[in-house]
């Protein structure tokens, strides 16, 4: 198995496509696009770039060091440690559907150099009041009624009302979403922890990094106040609505839309 220790932890990851393609890394939010699941990434990347993946410490096949703190900054480090392993700098940054995105800003803040671009969905700089309520609240309904009500919760919050309905079946149980963290309640609460501690505001001033942001109009937790901020607070960032868009972008058309969107933002830089 590919694994590299960082940052006191043993770190599992994969690299996808060919080795003279440009580089990129991609992150989703509490889960991995490893181990299989590719296919869940967005296809314009994975085609047509060399795309690393990696298990979060504490998921999959990563270890966690549980007297380290969990907030943001760490998991980037661990991030800047892989790349630095690899020998990979200038990367075009790709975070999905939560704290990847936020990773990639600790990334770009801490390292540009290991940044070329960065695309955010899905995100935040500041994890205000309702966020830190949500987020917990998904947590305690891990806690006391179990993984499987937790990803009904999860689901019905992140996809469109039609696809959920036309895709139930395949969306819930053990092949469903967030399978990550099935049995892995400890693993949960540090995720969460790194996303309800995460304030990145006077950070993201002095990000040059080139940047776009999706404001997705149907997100109920990261919504547009939220993503609009970042785009507020860092210099090279441009924003796009979508008010059609949910948490995760699914669907065919959707997914195309964001291929479309990658493919513009990537080759202009």
């Amino acid at each position: 198995m590919p694994i590299f220790e960082v940052n006191n932890h043993n770190m599992y990851y994969e690299i996808h496509g060919a080795e003279s393609a440009p580089k990129a890394i991609c992150m989703g939010g509490w889960g991995t696009f490893c181990h299989g699941r590719v296919s869940d990434g967005p296809r314009y990347l994975f085609e047509n770039y060399q795309v690393l993946t990696y298990d979060y410490r504490g998921i999959g096949e990563s270890t966690d060091e549980l007297g380290q703190v969990p907030t943001m900054k760490l998991f980037a480090s661990d991030v800047i440690g892989l790349l630095d392993k690899l020998g990979w700098s200038d990367v075009h940054v790709v975070g999905m559907v939560g704290m990847g995105a936020c990773v990639g800003q600790q990334v770009s803040y801490l390292r540009p150099d290991l940044a070329r671009t960065l695309v955010m969905t899905g995100c935040w700089a500041w994890a205000d009041p309702i966020m830190v309520d949500q987020l917990n609240m998904m947590v305690d309904v891990h806690a006391k009624m179990g993984w499987a009500e937790f990803q009904k919760l999860a689901a019905s919050y992140s996809f469109d009302g039609e696809f959920y309905n036309a895709n139930r079946e395949r969306l819930l149980g053990v092949n469903g979403g967030w399978p990550d963290l099935n049995g892995r309640l400890e693993a949960q609460r540090r995720l969460v922890e790194a996303c309800t501690t995460y304030d990145a505001r006077d950070e993201l001033t002095t990000v040059k990094t080139p940047a776009i942001v999706v404001n997705a109009g149907r997100d109920p937790i990261t919504t547009p106040r939220h993503t609009g901020l970042i785009a507020e607070l860092m210099p090279n960032c441009t924003s796009v609505d979508w008010p059609e868009a949910t948490h995760v972008f699914a669907g065919r058309e959707m997914r195309r839309k964001f291929d479309g969107l990658l493919k513009d933002f990537l080759e202009s830089h």
